[in-house]
């Protein structure tokens, strides 16, 4: 059982709105996986200290909540910089990203956020903006139109999309600090960060109470943080003064998140597969249109995990349901149907 390394935060002392930044690392020691990753961050953020330089622009690309947005308030903290967050989709106009880069200072970060959304005619502004520190407008329309170029300060774009391969090539060569997938975590990198997360609320936590959260987390921090907020408000409702295995049980119970951390429209997900397509094979159009879904959410939202636990398999053909999927739901394959 863990016990907290520093005193119990008195209740209430997180607002819901800060409860996530409070559980965000705060130092490398702190954040725990991706370790391929942060070596080689350490060896940028290292060198361009020496040389009294920024680092070079950095893409973070990989599924949500698996820390991209963490990685870049740890780097602006080690440099000592400022961070200046945004989105692509809140860059609307050339002339917000041209607000936005001057007025940064020398040294910023800028964080760009679902940078895959930006749009293609703010990207082309971005390209002499991230090579040669310029900043190209034209200002005008038809014969009278004139271009001025402004001189931006020393600054470092890091950029963070779930959907790397809607990036324009042109774009992404311009990240010449590096480019870094983010992988899922390992249960026992979930277990850790649950119990880090549970001594900051101030909770003790079992140790196979946190191996269940993990368990069930779909191997991603932003979810097993979720997992043991309502784990934590389960306890405390009941009178518990510590998370136990029995109580977190429950909880997840209680939210229909069952054993491998498959949710209500997972299961139906899968059920429509098996029982209306006898396993598939099935297109994903056709799936999309029995679940009422649209197909980019299949895709996006379903399918990844199930993927990953080996419940579907991607055919020529289309979707299939392994015999995996029906031990799971305790359903009997029909041979034929499968792979």
């Amino acid at each position: 059982m863990s016990s907290p390394d520093k005193a119990a935060p008195k209740s209430g002392q997180f607002a819901d709105k800060s409860l996530d930044q409070a559980l965000r690392p705060q130092k490398w020691a702190e954040y725990i996986g991706q370790e391929h990753i942060k070596k080689n961050l350490r060896i940028l953020i290292q060198a361009a200290s020496e040389r009294k330089e920024p680092i070079e622009h950095l893409l973070f690309y990989g599924p949500p909540g698996l820390g991209k947005t963490t990685l870049a308030h740890l780097i602006a903290k080690e440099l000592g910089a400022q961070i200046k967050i945004t989105s692509g989709p809140a860059i609307d106009k050339v002339g917000d990203l041209a607000s936005i880069l001057t007025n940064l200072s020398p040294g910023d970060i800028l964080f760009i956020d679902e940078i895959h959304r930006l749009n293609k005619n703010i990207e082309e502004v971005l390209y002499p903006a991230m090579e040669s520190r310029v900043l190209d407008i034209i200002i005008g329309k038809g014969p009278s139109a004139r271009s001025i170029q402004l001189e931006l300060p020393p600054f470092t774009l890091i950029s963070a999309t779930t959907r790397i391969a809607l990036l324009s090539s042109p774009l992404r060569s311009r990240f010449s600090g590096g480019t870094f997938r983010l992988e899922f975590y390992t249960p026992e990198e979930t277990k850790n960060i649950i119990i880090r997360s549970a001594n900051i609320l101030g909770m003790n936590i079992a140790s196979d109470a946190a191996t269940e959260i993990a368990k069930r987390s779909r191997f991603t921090p932003r979810i097993a943080n979720h997992f043991l907020k309502r784990c934590r408000d389960f306890a405390q409702v009941h009178g518990q003064k510590e998370l136990d295995l029995n109580s977190v049980e429950q909880a997840l119970s209680m939210m229909e998140i069952d054993s491998v951390g498959l949710n209500p429209h997972d299961r139906r997900m899968l059920e429509i597969l098996i029982e209306k397509f006898g396993g598939g094979p099935v297109g994903v159009q056709t799936l999309a249109a029995a679940s009422s879904e649209e197909e980019a959410t299949i895709e996006e939202v379903y399918e990844p995990y199930l993927l990953q636990l080996g419940f579907i398999d991607r055919t020529p053909r289309g979707r299939v349901a392994t015999p995996r999927a029906y031990e799971h739901l305790g359903k009997k394959p029909k041979q034929e149907g499968l792979l």
